[in-house]
């Protein structure tokens, strides 16, 4: 039995692992993880990440994607200790559900500190950028390329929001970062934490009022169906998406295949961003008209309107800038106003 035991274990251990590379042992699988699947922009960056590390590798390194944060239990504040730990090999995630881990990272949440899409790439490409990578290196992985799941618009069941009065009373679902419970309280509303799952039953029977999230996500989980008549575009904060790597895994890896990884990142996160922004930047209203053909009325706030939320959210701003850091801040501050 034991001889029997042994032989399994060994059989076992040989389907696990590939043959080695230069002295490296690879696996035959490395896990990925995000929180939306491939119906959605951040899913398809996944099989996107995938599809070239498999090209760019010769077939040596396969990953496998597990949206859902299903590694995890599904609980998006946990992937990023995950994927230190080892639990988690690749991660394309997000710097809202990271930030509880990495404060730093509430740079991107703070509210209204970026006005448009070049504000975005500013901080990004820039130095405040890099400066973050390395922050998240320090953390403990590899961060390779940003990619992006939008500036996050608010919709509701009740009304029109065009004032921060608007917002008074209504329940609102919420990401699980403290400083959206800060500024949803801060402009009168109640907000509430739930994974993005758990808030789509949540509205759909009124539990919830009303909801925060890229347009993209906004039109492939076709909230229109969810009670979210009403959408207001107020570019209140934006969801730039990371695409990371566990440092272990990283280090078994040859510098060539570690290289081809990190351009198979850099590639995809630029697909990913144009995917993105597809049919809501510039020029390119498609994914709008959509909407507005289900029904839903779109409120788009003039610049007088959007300060009034604005000055409604500086405590909260001036509160969470001293906790990110000055220094980072202000650098972000200054690329915005350069952009």
């Amino acid at each position: 039995m034991r001889r029997l035991m042994l032989k399994c274990a060994l059989a076992a251990a040989a389907v696990a692992l590939t043959p080695s590379v230069h002295g490296q042992t690879y696996r035959a699988e490395y896990k990925l993880s995000t929180v939306l699947p491939n119906s959605y922009p951040w899913g398809r960056a996944g099989d996107r990440w995938a599809e070239l590390v498999k090209q760019k590798t010769n077939g040596r390194i396969n990953i496998k994607m597990y949206p859902g944060t299903s590694l995890v239990g599904g609980d998006q504040t946990k992937e990023f200790s995950a994927l230190r730990q080892g639990v988690i090999d690749l991660a394309i995630g997000s710097t809202i559900n990271w930030s509880p881990q990495v404060r730093q990272l509430n740079l991107f949440s703070l509210p209204f500190l970026m006005p448009d899409y070049k504000a975005i790439d500013a901080l990004t490409h820039g130095d405040v950028g890099r400066q973050v990578f390395g922050i998240l290196d320090k953390a403990g992985v590899v961060p390779l390329a940003w990619g992006e799941n939008g500036f996050r618009e608010l919709s509701n069941s009740k009304g029109v929001i065009a004032t921060p009065a608007d917002m008074k009373g209504k329940k609102f679902r919420v990401v699980g970062s403290p400083i959206f419970i800060d500024t949803f309280t801060a402009l009168g509303a109640n907000p509430t934490q739930m994974s993005f799952a758990d808030a789509q039953p949540a509205l759909s029977t009124g539990a919830v009022d009303g909801q925060e999230n890229p347009l993209s996500v906004f039109v492939a989980a076709k909230m229109w169906t969810l009670n979210q008549k009403f959408l207001t575009l107020w570019g209140y904060t934006a969801d730039p998406l990371i695409f990371v790597v566990n440092r272990e895994a990283w280090e078994s890896w040859t510098p060539a295949d570690r290289e081809a990884v990190r351009q198979a990142a850099i590639e995809a996160g630029k697909d990913n961003v144009a995917d993105a922004r597809k049919g809501i930047a510039g020029n390119d209203t498609a994914a709008l008209k959509q909407i507005e053909a289900q029904g839903v009325t779109v409120t788009r706030l003039t610049a007088e309107q959007r300060k009034a939320f604005q000055a409604a959210a500086k405590p909260v701003y001036d509160k969470w800038a001293a906790q990110i850091g000055a220094d980072l801040v202000k650098a972000a501050e200054t690329a915005v106003a350069r952009r």
